[in-house]
């Protein structure tokens, strides 16, 4: 380790790491012209920025001595836009200072600011924290900068986004101005160069360029799916892929507890990290994919900054992400440290164009396909067992006498059966999955050919009980459980054939709104599909669908409407003629069938004239 001669505490912690050489932004803020200066850091996302930043600051730090003295007043600040990140920092620079006795402090939202407040005033060398909660000690009195030689603002760009920048001014304007500044983001705003320009000197200027493409070690791939089957594609990649820890994104909170309740269901160990949770159940969560305990976390993008997560080799975007840099964090939370990660955003066929407006604009060359299918799935399986780790591991004298007794007792080839049922049975089964079809973005020009195409087929409208339009191909029928008589409407039947086929609107053809069941025909190209996902139950209706054995009688052959009986204000309804039309509404004809007045021995009433 001779690119730290001069700290000899630090290196040794770093080769305890297996540390055998830095990353580009860790050489850059050590070189020569960056040796006491401001810095102002450019760098992606798991590039090694918080190593980075510990190792620029410990010379001043440590001033020639190899340990810390007393800890008294902080010697440096560091400032973090999130919990998550600025716990994770208090636990990188605590490795990293360790061999030099540095006592380094955490204060973040959500934690006991009491206890915050003691551990202040047992003395500290390095405190990292949030800025609301800085700013909170700050205007309290309890957390003494005057000895402060460095302050380090982490993710500064994320700090701004999130309005942080009145807490990082209020900060940067109680430390002494003899303190050195080191600014690290992942982009430079002009919010960012603004802040530089008013509250550092001679600022040394690092931008590390990230790999063409995203990180170079994180595979993209885009996988296109059918409308309703997300679930079904994140089961069947977290099987496909098995690794040992896998971050899975939604936009929304509901979203996370609704995926996490779901993957529970199906046997995986999995745990939910969102905004809404406490702290210490944000940590515990973490701690657990860390320890190995489960292997699977859903969150928001809460966790899409600055986390870092040993083992984890796969990124599931749930969700597509609003932005392409939302994008690229979510994803940089794996490949990180020289260790491959797959990142893979689902894509509904009605988001395509979108998902390719985010590649592009990211830069990012993304590999299109679909979700891994259950036979893909057994066949890794199959492998993963031969290779499992209980025919490598030492035999035992008890191993070798409960072998010799089962071989005894039991046929070999029904004692490999047991053992590859026990090895399937603890891991959830891959679902049945339906090839959406290749979707590729069509021009605008393409897009209206169709849509003039389409109405071309269009028949003439035939009345409230008939479909959308009729298929040129060859069709199939099918009823649905629910009519007239439950305020069945084509409106919304249509988008929930689609979801509940996964199929286009393009691909139903008529929609034939009976009393208490609902007619429809499904073109026969796509209907063995649809056949298939009609027979799983749905979890937000319960409507009974099945297939025709013989296609219905023409229309005009059979009953088209409901004549309810006669009650009340609708006793005329039953007057009601096939066609349609409703006597009550013809006012000329109701006055040639009805008597006049006189002639049932009435009197006609005068109006009075004044």
């Amino acid at each position: 380790m001779t690119f730290l001669p001069t700290h000899p505490p630090l290196a040794r912690a770093l080769a305890e790491r297996n540390f055998d050489r830095l990353t580009p932004v860790q050489t850059a803020v050590l070189a020569d012209d960056a040796d006491s200066r401001d810095l102002l850091v450019s760098a992606q996302t798991g590039s090694g920025k918080t190593v980075a930043y510990g190792l620029a600051i410990a010379g001043g730090l440590l001033d020639g001595a190899e340990r810390f003295g007393r800890a008294a007043a902080p010697l440096a600040l560091i400032v973090a836009p999130t919990r998550e990140l600025a716990l994770q920092v208090h636990r990188e620079l605590g490795w990293l200072y360790r061999h030099a006795d540095a006592r380094v402090v955490s204060c973040v939202g959500g934690m006991d600011p009491r206890r915050e407040q003691r551990e202040l005033a047992q003395g500290a060398h390095i405190v990292v924290g949030t800025p609301g909660r800085l700013c909170d000690h700050l205007r309290r009195g309890r957390l003494d900068v005057s000895e402060l030689k460095a302050i380090v603002l982490d993710e500064a760009d994320e700090m701004l986004d999130l309005g942080f920048r009145e807490d990082m001014e209020f900060i940067l304007q109680a430390t002494p101005d003899s303190r050195r500044t080191l600014l690290f983001s992942a982009t430079l705003p002009p919010g960012i160069v603004a802040l530089a320009k008013e509250y550092q000197q001679d600022a040394f200027r690092v931008e590390v360029a990230g790999d063409e493409g995203g990180h170079a070690d994180i595979e993209y791939r885009a996988v296109r799916i059918a409308a309703g089957d997300a679930e079904h594609a994140i089961v069947n990649l977290l099987r496909f892929f098995e690794s040992p820890g896998a971050l899975v994104f939604c936009n929304t909170r509901e979203a996370v507890r609704h995926l996490q309740a779901t993957l529970l269901e199906r046997g995986f160990s999995v745990v939910a990290l969102s905004g809404e949770l406490t702290q210490n159940e944000r940590t515990h969560a973490l701690q657990a994919l860390r320890d190995g305990r489960v292997r699977v976390c859903v969150a928001t993008d809460v966790a899409a900054r600055g986390i870092d997560l040993p083992k984890l080799d796969l990124v599931i975007h749930a969700d597509l992400p609003n932005d392409p840099e939302v994008m690229q964090h979510r994803s940089g939370r794996t490949g990180r440290a020289g260790r491959k990660g797959v990142s893979i955003l689902l894509v509904p066929s009605t988001r395509r164009r979108r998902a390719d407006m985010l590649l592009k604009l990211a830069g990012i060359d993304a590999a299109w396909g679909i979700a891994p299918q259950p036979d893909e799935i057994r066949k890794l399986d199959q492998e993963r067992l031969l290779r499992d780790d209980v025919f490598t591991a030492d035999t035992t004298i008890e191993d070798q006498a409960l072998a010799q007794a089962l071989l005894a007792e039991r046929p070999a080839e029904q004692i490999a059966i047991a053992l590859a049922r026990l090895y399937r049975a603890r891991l959830p089964s891959p679902e049945d999955i339906a090839d959406p079809g290749e979707d590729r973005v069509k021009s605008r020009a393409e897009r209206a050919r169709e849509r003039t195409d389409r109405a071309g087929e269009r028949g003439p409208k035939p009345g409230k009980s008939a479909g959308r339009h009729r298929i040129a191909e060859d069709s199939v029928w099918f009823t649905a459980a629910i009519g007239r008589r439950k305020n069945a409407e084509a409106r919304w039947l249509l988008p929930m054939l689609c979801r509940r086929g996964s199929i286009k609107k393009e691909d139903v053809g008529a929609i034939r709104i009976l009393d208490t069941v609902t007619e429809f025909e499904i073109s026969a190209r796509v209907a063995p599909r649809f056949a298939a996902r009609i027979r799983r139950p749905d979890k937000e209706d319960s409507i009974r669908i099945e297939a025709m054995k013989t296609a219905p009688l023409r229309e005009e052959a059979r009953e088209k409407e409901w004549t309810p009986k006669p009650h009340g204000n609708n006793a005329r309804r039953a007057d009601k003629p096939a066609s349609g039309k409703d006597t009550r509404y013809d006012t000329k004809r109701r006055r040639e069938s009805e008597p006049p007045a006189h002639a049932s021995g009435k009197k006609k009433k005068q109006k009075f004239r004044g």
